[in-house]
C-alpha cells in the first residue's frame, strides 16, 4: 500500500440542510423554515470556500504494548487509552491520516460571532467540522478500497482526544507528517490551523474490524458522535 493525498469537491460530501440541523440539535422535521434557510445559504457559500483535502501516511512498523495501552508507529510512542487501543491493537500497520476543509469557514465563522450574529457563526461553525469530517470519511472510503485490494480490512478513524486519548499526543501525531500536503500546522497547545482539520489513525490488516463509535463505553459528554447518536 501506498501513501496517498486527495481533493475532494464539496460536492462530494453530499452535506444537506437536514444533517447540518441535525447536528445543531434539532430531530428530523422540529427546525423552523428561517433556520434550514439560512443553513441552505450558508451551505451555498460553502461550496464556493471550502478546500477539501485529505491524505494519509501507511508506517507498517506498529508494535503494540498490551500493559501500556499503547502503540509505537515508527518509533514513536502513543498513550492511546482503553477503548482505542483495544480498536487498533491487531493492526499489522498504521495509517496516520490527515483531512481539512480549510480556512474560510473558521473565519467566516469568527467574523459573524464577533459582528453579533452568533447563529449564523455557529452554522459555519458546523458545517466546516462537518466538511473536515466528511474529507475524511472520503479518504477513509479510498483507503479501505485499497486495503481490499491486497487482501486487509482497515478500522475506522480515531482522533487525540477521543475516549481519553489525550489531544496532546497530536504534537507526536504531526511529527509524522511534518511536510503534510493538507498545510496544517500545529500550536502549543495541540490546536491545528486551519481549526476545521482532523488527524488521527486508522489500523490496517488481515484480523482487524471496523466497528462503530463506541459511545456506549466513552465518557465523552460532548462527542459530535454521541451527539448524532440521540438523534437516532
Amino acid at each position: 500500500m501506498k501513501d496517498s493525498i486527495f481533493r475532494f469537491a464539496f460536492s462530494d460530501l453530499k452535506l444537506d440542510v437536514q444533517q447540518i440541523e441535525m447536528v445543531i440539535g434539532y430531530r428530523e422535521g422540529e427546525s423552523h423554515e428561517a433556520i434550514s434557510d439560512l443553513i441552505t445559504d450558508a451551505l451555498y457559500v460553502a461550496e464556493s470556500v471550502c478546500d477539501l483535502r485529505a491524505e494519509y501516511r501507511i508506517f507498517p512498523d506498529v508494535e503494540f504494548d498490551a500493559s501500556a495501552k499503547s502503540v509505537k508507529v515508527a518509533g514513536v510512542e502513543f498513550s492511546l487509552k482503553k477503548i482505542v487501543f483495544g480498536q487498533l491493537r491487531k493492526s499489522g500497520s498504521m495509517a496516520v491520516f490527515l483531512s481539512t476543509a480549510g480556512e474560510k469557514l473558521g473565519e467566516m465563522s469568527r467574523k459573524e460571532m464577533k459582528e453579533g450574529d452568533l447563529l449564523q457563526g455557529y452554522i459555519y461553525d458546523v458545517i466546516g467540522s462537518e466538511a473536515a469530517d466528511g474529507a475524511s470519511a472520503l479518504m477513509q472510503e479510498r483507503l479501505k478500497a485499497e486495503a481490499e485490494q491486497e487482501g486487509l480490512r482497515i478500522t475506522n478513524r480515531y482522533s487525540p482526544g477521543y475516549c481519553d486519548w489525550n489531544v496532546e499526543e497530536q504534537h507526536k501525531l504531526f511529527s509524522l507528517m511534518h511536510d503534510n500536503f493538507c498545510g496544517i500546522t500545529i500550536n502549543s497547545s495541540a490546536l491545528m490551523s486551519p481549526e476545521k482539520s482532523v488527524s488521527g489513525f486508522i489500523g490496517i490488516g488481515s484480523d482487524v474490524r471496523f466497528n462503530k463509535y463506541t459511545c456506549g463505553l466513552c465518557d465523552m459528554k460532548d462527542c459530535i458522535y454521541r451527539k448524532i447518536r440521540q438523534q437516532d
